[in-house]
């Protein structure tokens, strides 16, 4: 249960407001005799708060505290909220969801890493001695608000009146209204398993659009079988704040392997996008490809955007990497001229349909002077 707290906080806690782009959980359980000091700290946490983020208004700092069904009635004896029980573990056939010990929760959050730190680092040591901490996750921003199989999270958020309707207790609870239900779930990932499928495949399990987010009708999505209906038929809202986390270990070696295999440097790994050059960015694109070591790469206008120098870089690198892993290119582009040289067999099309095909010396004869005529795969 979270905000607003029962030591007489008047002003309710953040648990509206949108993710930050750095954020810390803290999960603990209250050691025996140590309800007295947890009050305390729970009573100033707003105050600490501000002390921790006054000299960095910038930062946005904000903490929301959470209260488990247990240590509720440990803390303050009285009725506790209508909704208020302890997590009920889940097992099924594929999944299982664990009911792990948690007494109290601590959803940290700033567009400062150090402030993040600071919060945190101050409610443990205050706390030291009377509560055991069960689990540390520091998560953060990526790339627009996506997790980190690379779709955008969170989308479909009610916000405004509707987010305060969804997420916080109304006058069914008279005593606790203004509050709110928090579940913490940790999910983990087989990143590399992930990276490994198609796109489309992706986009089938999660039911949207990786790149542009739309909705897609995909039964047994992660979407379709994650809405809920009420009595009513209508579907129940829910507030996440979902951030993904991870530790990058062998994978990171990885990483500046690709990148090394597409001409860059491995301090690529660190820049966000608006930082790379466009022939960057489609280095990216390829070495991303590259990690699912596949047989056959399909390049779709890999030279879009690209000036004319660039563009046959980025060419030279495709039959690099051809020649030297031994890859099958299939390349479609409206430049002939780039896939000439590059291609055996070559297609042709004219109004979605195949004017021509065979192999490319054929059709082409001598490459010098070829306009482009109409978008061409070549094979």
């Amino acid at each position: 249960m979270t905000s607003p707290l029962p030591s007489g906080e008047t002003l309710p806690q953040p648990a509206l407001n949108p993710p930050a782009s750095v954020a810390v959980f803290l999960v603990a359980t209250i050691d025996p005799g140590g309800e007295a000091v947890v009050r305390e700290v729970l009573g100033s946490l707003a105050g600490l708060v501000r002390s921790v983020g006054f000299p960095s208004p910038d930062g946005g700092l904000g903490c929301v505290a959470g209260i488990g069904a247990r240590a509720w009635d440990r803390l303050f004896g009285g009725p506790r909220p209508a909704e208020l029980h302890p997590f009920r573990e889940l097992a099924g056939p594929r999944h299982h969801a664990p009911a792990t010990p948690g007494d109290l929760f601590f959803h940290i959050k700033s567009a400062r890493t150090d402030l993040c730190f600071a919060l945190a680092a101050e409610l443990v040591r205050r706390l030291r001695g009377t509560v055991t901490v069960r689990d540390e996750t520091q998560a953060f921003s990526y790339f627009d608000s996506r997790n980190v199989l690379g779709f955008v999270d969170g989308t479909e958020n009610p916000v405004g009146r509707a987010a305060a309707d969804a997420a916080l207790v109304g006058e069914e609870d008279p005593g606790f209204s203004g509050g709110s239900y928090a579940i913490v779930q940790k999910y983990l990932h087989d990143v590399d398993a992930w990276d490994a499928l198609a796109a489309e495949a992706q986009e089938k399990v999660i039911g949207r659009t990786k790149l542009t987010d739309l909705e897609l009708d995909a039964p047994g999505s992660h979407k379709d079988v994650n809405t809920v209906l009420g009595p009513d038929g209508s579907e129940q809202k829910i507030l996440r704040s979902a951030m993904p986390f991870g530790r990058p270990g062998p994978a990171r070696a990885r990483v500046r392997e690709l990148l090394e295999q597409v001409g860059l440097p491995a301090t690529a790994a660190d820049r966000y996008p608006h930082e790379l050059s466009g022939g960057q960015r489609q280095r990216v694109a390829i070495a991303r490809a590259l990690a699912a070591d596949p047989d056959v790469l399909f390049c779709d206008e890999v030279t879009s955007a690209l000036d004319a120098e660039t563009a046959v870089a980025v060419m030279d690198l495709l039959t690099e990497l051809r020649d030297r892993r031994g890859l099958a290119l299939v390349l479609v582009s409206h430049d002939l001229r780039l896939v000439a040289d590059r291609t055996d067999e070559l297609i042709v099309m004219s109004g979605g349909r195949v004017a021509e095909a065979g192999p490319t010396r054929r059709l082409l004869g001598s490459p010098e002077g070829l306009t482009s005529p109409s978008p061409a795969g070549a094979e």
